[in-house]
C-alpha cells in the first residue's frame, strides 16, 4: 500500500513475501532511516544507532554496540545484574501475597526491565525502591526518559507538513523536547563524569556498564569515528529506551495470555516446577531445559510484538519492488502485526497456541519472514539476546514462585492500546499466590 501520511510517501508491507524482498533483497535500499523532529532534538542529530541512516558511521556504532553490550558473551556476563534485580522482584511479590490482595503486575515489570537495562548500560537503577534511593536522580531520570519516549511518538506537524512546523513552536512541543532533552543531557553528563573519575578503579572487565566501555574506547582513540560526549550520550539512551518499555510489554502479554488460558497455565508451571525439582535458585542452564516456555514467548511475541509496525525504514534511492517504483526518500513501514496473523502463513492465526512452535524450526531471528517481531536484515533489532535472557529469566521466576490468579469478578481485558509499542490498555492486577518449592 502506497500513501501519503501529509507530504511523506509512504510505504505500508503487509506480507511475508513483500517483507522478504524490504528486508533481504533490497536490503540495503531500505536501511535508512526517517528523520523525526523529535528524534533530531533528543538524540542529538540522531547520532544514535537507532536513527542514523546506513552507513560507515551506522556501522562502527552497530559494531560497538553489539560487541561490548549485546554479544552472547556480554548477555551471559550481565546474569548477575538479572539475578540482584528478579530476586528484589519476587522479594516484593512476596511481601505482598501476605495481604492477599491484587498487585499491579504491569507496574512491577516495567519497574524491572527498567532496572535490568539501566544498571548495564548506566551502572545504577532508575526505579529506586521507596526511600533506598542514593541521592543520585535515579527516580527523576526514569521519569524524564518516560517523557522522553511520550515525546518520540507524539504528533508533529512539521514531521508531516514541513512548512507548517510552526505550530509545533506555538503548540509548545518544541519547548517540551528542548526541555526535555537539556534535562536528560545534563543528567548523561553528571552520570558520564562520575564514571570517568571511577575508571582507573574499575578493573573487572565482566563486571564494567556501558558508560565505563564508551570511554575506554574513546579514551583508546583508536575507532575509526570520533566518540564525542553527544554521541555517548546519543547511544546510551538508544540501548536503554531500546531494551525498557518493549521488554516490558511482551512480559506483561505473556502473563496475560496465561492468565487468560489456565491449561497452557498449568503446563508451564509444571514443566519450570519440574526442571527446577526444589532449587532455590534459577539459573540459565536450567532455562535452557524449559522448551515449552520458549515456546510461549515464541507465540506471545507473534501475537503481541511489542513493536507491530517495526521501526521505520527509508529508501536511500529508487527501488523496484514487486514489479513497482518505489522512489527514493519513501518512508517504509513493514506490518508485523498483519503478517504474524496472516491465515496464509500461520493455521487458526488469532488463537494463542504455543504447542504450534514445538518441534516447528520457525525462529525469531529473521531468517522467517512470517516471523520477525524484531525485524530482519542490517536493520533489525540487535538487542535480540538481552531481551530474549531477560523475558526468559522474568518469566521462569515468576511461574516458579508464585501461583497466579485474577481478582474476583475481574474480567481479563485484553485490548492492545495504540502506540508504537503495543502495550496493554489497562495495566495487569492479579493476586499471587506463593508457592514453596520445598515441602514445609
Amino acid at each position: 500500500m502506497y500513501v501519503y501520511f501529509g507530504n511523506t510517501p509512504s510505504l505500508v508491507v503487509s506480507s511475508a513475501e513483500l517483507a522478504s524482498q524490504v528486508m533481504k533483497t533490497h536490503d540495503i535500499a531500505f536501511s535508512n532511516r526517517p528523520k523525526t523532529i523529535a528524534a533530531h532534538i533528543l538524540l542529538y542529530e540522531c547520532k544514535d544507532l537507532g536513527n542514523v541512516n546506513y552507513g560507515e558511521y551506522w556501522r562502527q556504532l552497530r559494531k560497538i554496540c553489539v560487541l561490548e553490550l549485546l554479544s552472547s558473551k556480554r548477555v551471559q556476563s550481565a546474569q548477575h545484574v538479572r539475578v540482584e534485580e528478579v530476586s528484589c522482584l519476587i522479594n516484593k511479590i512476596r511481601r505482598s501475597c501476605l495481604n492477599g490482595g491484587a498487585i499491579n503486575l504491569s507496574e512491577m515489570l516495567l519497574a524491572v526491565s527498567n532496572n535490568i537495562a539501566s544498571r548495564c548500560v548506566f551502572g545504577r537503577k532508575v526505579e529506586e525502591e521507596e526511600g533506598g534511593g542514593r541521592g543520585n536522580g535515579g527516580s527523576k531520570f526514569g521519569e524524564l526518559t518516560r517523557r522522553q519516549m511520550m515525546l518520540m511518538t507524539s504528533f508533529c506537524f512539521g514531521d508531516l507538513y514541513p512548512s507548517l512546523k510552526w505550530i509545533d513552536v506555538l503548540t509548545g512541543f518544541i519547548g517540551r523536547l528542548h526541555e526535555t532533552a537539556a534535562a536528560l543531557g545534563d543528567l548523561l553528563d553528571q552520570v558520564i563524569e562520575e564514571h570517568r573519575v571511577s575508571l582507573t578503579d574499575n578493573d573487572q572487565s565482566d563486571k564494567k556498564d556501558f558508560v565505563h566501555i564508551l570511554l575506554q574506547l574513546q579514551e583508546n582513540g583508536n575507532l575509526a569515528i570520533e566518540l564525542s560526549q553527544d554521541t555517548i550520550k546519543a547511544i546510551l539512551m538508544d540501548m536503554f529506551v531500546g531494551g525498557t518499555d518493549t521488554t516490558a510489554t511482551a512480559l506483561e502479554w505473556v502473563m496475560a495470555e496465561l492468565l487468560k488460558d489456565p491449561r497452557i497455565m498449568k503446563r508451564a508451571q509444571e514443566e519450570v516446577r519440574g526442571v527446577l525439582k526444589g532449587k532455590l535458585n534459577i539459573d540459565m542452564k536450567d532455562i535452557d531445559k524449559m522448551d515449552y516456555i520458549k515456546c510461549v514467548i515464541k507465540e506471545t511475541l507473534r501475537l503481541h510484538a511489542p513493536v507491530p509496525l517495526l521501526v521505520p525504514r527509508e529508501t536511500a534511492e529508487s527501488v523496484k519492488l514487486n514489479g513497482y517504483d518505489i522512489p527514493a526518500k519513501t518512508r517504509v513501514f513493514v506490518n508485523g502485526w498483519a503478517i504474524q496473523r496472516d491465515p496464509k502463513e500461520w493455521d487458526r492465526p488469532e488463537e494463542f497456541l504455543p504447542e504450534r512452535f514445538e518441534n516447528n524450526p520457525t525462529d525469531y531471528r529473521g531468517q522467517d519472514f512470517q516471523f520477525i517481531p524484531f525485524g530482519a536484515g542490517r536493520r533489525g533489532c540487535p538487542g535480540m539476546s538481552f531481551a530474549i535472557a531477560s523475558v526468559e529469566y522474568v518469566v521462569a521466576n515468576l511461574l516458579y514462585w508464585f501461583d497466579w490468579k485474577l481478582p474476583f469478578g475481574v474480567v481479563l481485558d485484553m485490548t492492545e492500546a495504540s502506540g508504537v509499542t503495543l502495550q496493554r490498555k489497562s495495566p495487569l492486577h492479579v493476586v499471587p499466590t506463593l508457592y514453596s518449592p520445598v515441602p514445609v
